[in-house]
């Protein structure tokens, strides 16, 4: 992915309006690591040349391996938060994220239920850091509040399982077809699924990413799956796809887009402290790398290397790289 002209609300009509991007609404909690939260939101939303309006939830204790805790913010400090944009910006998408509590997902739920022809999509972060009596109240309230306006619901097979079906008995795992029907059931109309385990092939290990209808799979792409971990690869994969749906793309290309986008972030990644690696969102505006020997041709590797770079086969960027 290439920079390009800022995304343009789909009812840009004046001048004025077709010159100022698609602004994109982000109910998320502050990441003070910048990898996730309301840093990956602003982050993502920026590079896919759309503008963030960024509403803070709560506040989250972590460096770039694990939460510690969160500090609270009282609902209606996140409702006149919000309110008080809405009230000035014309808004073309939402991105839910963290709320932080069950009366934050109340009070960014009627929000949500207020601007109805605006598209939604919400991301269920894991909450391990949380109780587990506190996570199930998070998880009944987002799930009975927000899910009725979510037009997309991104997560990761396990999350979705836990938030969506969480009595399954069976001994394989619910597809995404199943989950699809289980969300459509709180009012949701697809869910994006991601790290659904495929058989090994050799050495090499595959998740798919599977965008579902409680008809069946629509797209998706399959990963390669490598021993690196990743922190804030859902909050930008949901961004990107709130900021493509804001400007009215199509929702299987935007999957297709996103997850192009993801893939290119998390492979430009870096670690700037002692645990997981931060996507790089702005992977596109580094100067291209000059390592090639002299005599080299483009895309050739060192004799060491057996990873053949120049393989057409690979998306740009190198092989898939997840969660």
């Amino acid at each position: 992915m290439t920079a390009s002209a800022p995304l343009a609300p789909p009812d840009a009509g004046s001048d004025a309006a077709a010159a100022s991007p698609a602004c994109i609404l982000c109910f998320n909690a502050a990441d003070p690591t910048g990898a996730g939260g309301l840093a990956g939101d602003i982050a993502t939303v920026s590079a896919m040349g759309g503008h963030p309006l960024p509403v803070t939830c709560a506040l989250l204790l972590r460096d770039t391996a694990e939460v510690f805790d969160q500090h609270e913010l009282e609902p209606d400090v996140v409702a006149e938060q919000a309110r008080t944009v809405l009230e000035d910006i014309t808004v073309s998408g939402f991105k839910v994220g963290f709320l932080g509590t069950p009366e934050n997902v109340a009070a960014v739920a009627e929000i949500l239920s207020d601007y109805p022809d605006i598209p939604a999509v919400s991301y269920l972060p894991a909450l391990s850091w949380m109780e587990e009596e506190a996570q199930q109240a998070y998880a009944d309230a987002f799930r009975e509040l927000v899910l009725p306006a979510t037009e997309v619901l991104v997560g990761s097979h396990k999350t979705l399982m836990d938030l969506l079906l969480p009595d399954w008995e069976s001994d394989r795992p619910a597809s995404p077809r199943e989950l699809a029907v289980a969300a459509a059931e709180h009012g949701t109309q697809m869910v994006l699924v991601t790290g659904v385990m495929l058989p090994a092939r050799g050495q090499n290990q595959f998740v798919d990413n599977v965008l579902a209808s409680p008809q069946g799979a629509l797209t998706g792409e399959k990963f390669e799956l490598f021993d690196v971990s990743f922190v804030g690869a859902g909050d930008t994969l949901s961004a990107a796809m709130a900021a493509l749906l804001s400007v009215g793309s199509e929702i299987q290309a935007a999957v297709g887009e996103a997850l192009q986008f993801l893939d290119q972030s998390l492979d430009a990644g870096f670690r700037p402290g002692m645990g997981n690696v931060v996507p790089d969102r702005f992977f596109w505006a580094s100067p291209p790398e000059e390592e090639e020997a002299e005599g080299e041709a483009p895309g050739e590797t060192d004799d060491d290397d057996d990873t053949p770079t120049n393989d057409v086969s690979l998306p740009p960027g190198g092989p898939r790289r997840v969660h």
